[in-house]
């Protein structure tokens, strides 16, 4: 299953000649990650053994505590960006999927695709990026990696799909 996350295009997003800025697109990545993973708001759930897990989002996914003083960082550790078709300026949010290709010990890899805006017909949608990165979980008082807890693998299993390839490595 993959998360669709609605994101805006802004003016500054763009460069010189018309398309969105490849570093701009790493920071479209984040809130679109940030949309999916962290939220400041709890709401209590029962999974399905039974379990009481908080869940700080709206989506399942959002279980990661995203206030300054959290006692988990995410911290990115690689990244890799294909681009396939240059993006212009649009006026409905991208349609970013997120889902993910792996889960390690302490570690999760986050797999997406930019895509033209929900509600377009279907034969002109277009894919406009493919890109993966790597969180890991820290703890913010050791700095170091800690493993991923039962309630985030619960939360996160749904969304664990084949991780991405690229079809343009070498």
């Amino acid at each position: 299953m993959r998360l669709n996350v609605p994101t805006r295009l802004r003016w500054s997003d763009l460069d010189p000649y018309g398309h969105v800025n490849n570093a701009s697109m790493l920071r479209l990545l984040e809130e679109a990650r940030i949309e999916a993973f962290w939220s400041t708001e709890a709401t209590t759930r029962e999974t399905p053994d039974g379990a009481v897990t908080t869940y700080r989002g709206n989506s399942a996914m959002a279980v990661l505590d995203g206030r300054p003083d959290a006692g988990t960082q995410s911290i990115i550790a690689r990244q890799e960006i294909e681009y396939l078709v240059s993006i212009p300026y649009l006026r409905d949010p991208l349609d970013i999927q997120l889902w993910i290709g792996r889960l390690a010990g302490a570690s999760l890899e986050v797999c997406y695709e930019v895509w033209s805006p929900l509600g377009t017909d279907a034969a002109a949608r277009v894919l406009f990026t493919r890109a993966v990165t790597t969180l890991v979980l820290v703890d913010a008082t050791s700095g170091r990696p800690r493993r991923i807890s039962a309630a985030e693998r619960d939360a996160w299993a749904p969304y664990v799909e084949q991780p991405l390839t690229f079809s343009r490595r070498r």
